[in-house]
């Protein structure tokens, strides 16, 4: 087995945490900036600290064809996304291929879809997927792994064990476990009654959701199995809803060229973060890479560049110093 990982990154996940964990940050003109800083500041750490020279940036294009046919209400209680965000995704879009990523998007697919597509296809590598999204914790195994986000902004990793501990199944139970409980995030309804604890109990007495169903008569309590013999449908319809499609898009072939990194392009980054008045960004990149060329930025003689001060009192500054570490 390869010894280098191919780091797979679920980017609208990473994207709106970002979003969410910096607020109230523009430039001088008005123009929203708070997810952009927090991707970069992702970005530049997850250089730092998991360089790596293969990996994507994967994305959600469209909308999931086979689930939809399956289930018209599959993730219908999702709110559009914020034109807030909406307008910084050109930018953190060009930030991650001035990084050296592969950004790998398919019309009709789910980011999940492809990240357990690209796993399957590459046997002889480790496969990192940083993501919190617990559907992929059905693809880990002695070579597939998570490193999953918290709210506090460290991060955990998730292998075999660790599904086992929190979850109270192994990653082969995971679609079944999922099926039963439900997904509210996704809209998709779980069994009456059976919770995470329930299911948990039920797949380790039972071995899988097959297996339940098929013996009904040896689920104990009484009100739960009564709940149970009506809703095998149900769960049959969930199973399909969660497992992961690992067949690759029609036509499609991955290869590992294509998820090759290059160095990033710090020229390319200044750039950007001068235009978006990221002066911590400026500076860090000052630190890693050396001085641009021409003026400095934060010369006495150079004019200086208004901040964006929004009500909370909050600067791109002030922000860097008192938000969540995003990595």
């Amino acid at each position: 087995m390869s010894s280098t990982p191919i780091l797979l990154v679920d980017s609208f996940a990473q994207i709106y945490r970002c979003y969410h964990a910096v607020r109230h940050l523009s430039t001088a003109d008005g123009v929203p900036t708070n997810a952009v800083f927090a991707m970069t500041k992702f970005l530049l750490k997850l250089e730092k600290e998991h360089p790596s020279e293969n990996g994507a940036f994967v994305f959600d294009k469209g909308r999931p064809r086979f689930r939809m046919e399956l289930a018209p209400d599959y993730k219908a209680n999702r709110p559009p996304m914020p034109e807030e965000l909406r307008v910084q995704l050109p930018v953190i879009r060009e930030l991650i291929r001035d990084f050296g990523w592969s950004i790998v998007e398919h019309e009709g697919y789910e980011a999940d879809d492809l990240i357990g597509s690209i796993a399957v296809a590459f046997p002889g590598h480790r496969i990192v997927i940083f993501s919190g999204d617990k559907d992929l914790s059905q693809m880990i195994d002695d070579r597939v792994e998570m490193l999953v986000p918290d709210p506090a902004g460290s991060v955990t990793r998730r292998g075999t064990e660790e599904v086992v501990k929190k979850f109270g199944v192994p990653p082969s139970g995971i679609v079944d476990y999922l099926a039963l409980i439900g997904d509210a995030s996704d809209n998709i309804p779980g069994v009456e009654g059976v919770g995470p604890k329930t299911a948990a109990a039920l797949l380790q007495q039972f071995g899988s959701g097959e297996e339940i169903f098929r013996r009904l008569n040896e689920v104990n309590r009484e009100s739960l199995r009564t709940k149970l013999e009506g809703a095998k449908e149900l769960f049959e319809k969930n199973v399909k809803l969660v497992r992961l499609d690992t067949a690759p898009p029609e036509n499609t072939v991955w290869e590992l060229r294509n998820l090759k990194r290059s160095a990033p392009d710090y020229a390319k980054i200044r750039a950007v973060a001068g235009k978006m008045e990221l002066k911590s960004i400026l500076r860090e990149i000052d630190a890693i890479a050396g001085p641009g060329p021409g003026e400095d930025l934060f010369a006495p003689s150079a004019p200086a560049v208004p901040e964006k001060t929004e009500p909370t009192g909050k600067t791109e500054a002030s922000s860097n110093m008192t938000q969540m570490d995003l990595f």
